[in-house]
């Protein structure tokens, strides 16, 4: 049997409840044939060009856990329309140093989430500029998960029968996405 791709998990909320870290966990359990793995961001500290001669224990060990994986997959709420600072952050510190982008080329995903119907459509796309700019390939089928709060039981589980068949679907276009692109990078 052939190992499971793996995939880091970038939960753009730090809350311990975040409804961002239940969905991506609701994910995986519906996508069984991909290995997740979250890679924690709360600990980074803020990007200071100024650190880079030195990078800090967190920084170090935050890329090498990024470029060990074969895809990326972020899970973000909205904030004011954007992507946390926390997660912009994160997308800084293993964009550097220059020229040595952890990101570059890595296959990813979006889903944004939203206690409102929009379903974080601003953060959702404001990430995906950045990841543009990054070299991520980030399939094209957008995630939108409105009304957030109201999916989940009282154990944090998924509860939603809708949303499950919905993330069911997304996770085998994000499946054969990674494996298109993990392709494309080796015949390249």
């Amino acid at each position: 049997m052939t190992q499971p791709r793996s995939v880091a998990v970038i939960v753009g909320s730090l809350r311990q409840d975040s409804v961002s870290r239940k969905l991506a966990h609701a994910l995986e359990k519906l996508t069984p044939n991909l290995a997740f793995s979250e890679v924690e961001i709360g600990g980074l500290q803020l990007f200071n060009q100024d650190l880079e001669a030195t990078p800090t224990a967190e920084w170090v060990t935050f890329r090498a856990k990024i470029a060990a994986a074969d895809a990326v997959l972020f899970v973000t709420p909205e904030y004011n329309r954007s992507v946390p600072g926390a997660l912009k952050n994160a997308i800084d510190v293993g964009s550097r140093p220059y020229g040595a982008s952890v990101w570059n080329g890595k296959p990813g995903a979006v889903v944004s989430v939203s206690p409102g119907g929009v379903g974080g459509f601003g953060a959702n796309h404001h990430l995906r500029q950045s990841l543009v700019f990054l070299n991520v390939p980030v399939l094209s089928s957008e995630a939108y998960v409105g009304n957030a709060f109201s999916l989940f039981n009282e154990a944090g589980e998924l509860a939603n029968e809708g949303t499950a068949a919905f993330l069911t679907t997304y996770g085998k276009a994000f499946s054969a996405w990674i494996e298109t692109i993990l392709a494309g990078n080796a015949a390249a």
